[in-house]
């Protein structure tokens, strides 16, 4: 069976929000899930001082291990429309798999949250593209693949880029069920797709 990998780094709890929906997507797509998360790199004095929500109780996933899975959907929030540090650190871990082409012809996708409607929904998966360009892996964008990003009548995260959340400055917005519902389509999409490149 395809195995797919969520992978994500979350400070406040938006993007493993995200990731159930993406992860039942998924299984709609049957496929097997593995759900990792990124190691953190903040104290916990700091994290406290950040009032951060606790780290969810899923496996931290060492970059070595990233060739078990045959796609990846990457789930973070961006840093002024690109990765947070932890992302970086991760991939900056990659190299030895970068040297052996360990990646290549594996798709993946990304999820996201931003602060604000216009904080950076489609540039932080823009500025992740080089990180697969140089393994060789296959970017399968969401597309508009479900109508909710049609919708105007409200803030909506997401864009054909992959699903997102839009979470407030202060983190007090939490993802909406039209939200989820964006990402759950994206999860299944992205598992038909993945079962059609391993075939």
């Amino acid at each position: 069976m395809v195995k797919i990998f969520v992978i994500t780094y979350s400070t406040f709890g938006h993007i493993n929000k995200v990731a159930e929906s993406i992860v039942k997507g998924l299984k709609k797509a049957n496929v097997d899930v593995g759900r990792y998360q990124i190691a953190e790199t903040l104290s916990e004095e700091i994290l406290t001082k950040m009032h951060a929500a606790p780290k969810p109780d899923i496996p931290v996933l060492n970059p070595k291990d990233l060739p078990e899975a045959d796609g990846y959907l990457f789930g973070f929030p961006t840093r002024y429309g690109t990765t947070p540090a932890q992302v970086k650190t991760f991939f900056d871990a990659t190299g030895g798999l970068w040297t052996k082409q360990a990646l290549a012809g594996k798709p993946a996708g990304f999820f996201f949250s931003t602060a604000s409607q216009h904080g950076g929904q489609e540039v932080t998966v823009f500025t992740s593209l080089p990180i697969l360009a140089h393994h060789g892996m296959i970017f399968v964008p969401f597309g508009y693949g479900h109508a909710n990003l049609f919708d105007n009548s409200e803030v909506i995260g997401g864009s054909p880029w992959g699903a997102g959340t839009v979470a407030n400055g202060d983190g007090s917005r939490q993802p909406t069920e039209k939200e989820l519902d964006i990402a759950e389509a994206q999860g299944e999409q992205f598992g038909n797709v993945a079962k059609k490149l391993a075939a």
